[in-house]
């Protein structure tokens, strides 16, 4: 059964090249090819302002650049994130794209019953590159940067499953960069 994915470059380096980039176009190349409908958003190449303020969040508009990335996240039922570690979270620029689409509006509504979670019935993938082993940021990190963004963000927003894909040793021969390849494509074949 095909999906609708939206995949996310979070990558803030516009001239790409970079590993994570590979990892993102052997998951799009294998999902396409396996008829999912596949959109993507390079997060570098959007020219977007960085909130200030809660009024800001609440009330101000969205910039006008993020208005197909916003329909973009509503049109998905699958998200794939791809971005390196930076300072042990996501790069700022990730960060600030997040703060301006997911306003509250789209994160929940209020009325009489509970809140309902604009984004629900949607899953996502996490798909992050680091220097260090995997494991070391698993097991003495806590992974806590992927933590904050999965449930104070995502799942917050009624995202689940959130499935993780921590590539270690990304600038070494030790990586696997074959095997991290083919393991992309195959996840992207799936959907998942």
């Amino acid at each position: 059964m095909s999906k609708r994915i939206l995949v996310i470059q979070g990558h803030p380096d516009p001239a790409g090249g970079h590993f994570c980039h590979a990892l993102a176009q052997a998951y799009l190349e294998a999902a396409r090819e396996a008829g999912h409908e596949v959109r993507i958003v390079d997060v570098a190449h959007l020219n977007f302002p960085l909130l200030h303020s809660r009024a800001e969040w609440e009330k101000g508009s969205l910039p006008v650049g993020l208005m197909g990335p916003r329909l973009d996240l509503l049109w998905a039922e699958h998200l794939v994130f791809f971005f390196p570690l930076w300072l042990g979270t996501l790069p700022a620029l990730l960060k600030g794209f997040l703060e301006q689409v997911l306003r509250p509006d789209l994160v929940i509504q209020a009325g009489l019953t509970p809140w309902r979670k604009v984004l629900g019935g949607r899953s996502a993938r996490l798909v992050v590159t680091m220097g260090m082993p995997a494991f070391w940021y698993r097991w003495v990190y806590f992974a806590h940067g992927l933590r904050g963004l999965e449930l104070n963000v995502l799942s917050f927003a009624g995202i689940r499953p959130i499935r993780e894909s921590l590539v270690g040793l990304v600038e070494s021969p030790r990586c696997g960069h074959a095997r991290w390849l083919a393991r992309m494509a195959k996840l992207g074949q799936a959907g998942r």
